[in-house]
């Protein structure tokens, strides 16, 4: 399906930019970061990540599986998804209050970083848990309830800027490897498994489903 391909692509540059922003957020205080450029970091995440990726899945691959597929929209991983997208713009939008002043004090430089954590990781979970599973199973459900693709819309002038502005981020200021922040496949690896979720088997398979697995193990 070429909406979830293209989707699953974007995630790419996405998880890069959040690494970079760890890079930027460390160099800052030794003045090796342009204090203008966190302002370019949260536009590419308002404007392509919010207003590009983030609109398609909740504009037209969310709708599709509730409407076509059946799957529950308030319940489960859809509803884990687009919680995270609101906790996710709340880090942000606490950035750009950050974002305005050219110098930051000693507990506004602490608050910086701990929000920068918290965003990258909230994200690459996010995004594991959309590539390895929301992805894959959305696929399934679709194809066999008769969608073949989806719609989606063309990039804006401004949301392609951002994009490539996200790229150039990438590039000056090469991406941080976290060591500490927890990656990986399934929904045993998802912090909202058995807290919010109880998974993907659990909230959207079907009985003919489930004897398919069966099927399988035989």
């Amino acid at each position: 399906m070429e909406l979830i391909a293209a989707l699953r692509a974007e995630h790419e540059l996405i998880e890069a930019v959040a690494g970079s922003l760890r890079t930027y957020v460390a160099r800052r205080p030794a003045g090796g970061a342009d204090p203008g450029d966190l302002a370019r970091f949260l536009a590419f995440f308002d404007r392509f990540t919010g207003g590009f990726h983030h609109a398609r899945e909740e504009e037209v691959l969310m709708p599709a599986l509730v409407r076509e597929a059946g799957v529950p929209g308030d319940r489960g991983p859809l509803a884990v998804m687009l919680a995270d997208h609101r906790e996710m713009a709340a880090l942000r939008r606490r950035l750009a209050e950050l974002a305005a002043g050219s110098e930051w004090s000693g507990d506004e430089r602490a608050e910086v970083e701990a929000l920068a954590v918290a965003f990258s990781r909230h994200l690459w979970a996010h995004i594991d848990a959309e590539n390895t599973v929301l992805f894959p199973e959305a696929e399934r459900v679709l194809r066999r309830a008769g969608v073949p693709e989806l719609a989606g819309r063309a990039i804006t002038a401004d949301e392609a800027a951002a994009e490539a502005d996200g790229r150039a981020l990438v590039a000056l200021y090469p991406p941080m490897e976290d060591r500490e922040a927890i990656r990986g496949e399934g929904c045993v690896v998802c912090p909202a498994y058995l807290e919010r979720c109880a998974g993907i088997e659990r909230e959207w398979w079907a009985e003919q489903q489930w004897e398919e697995f069966h099927s399988h193990l035989e």
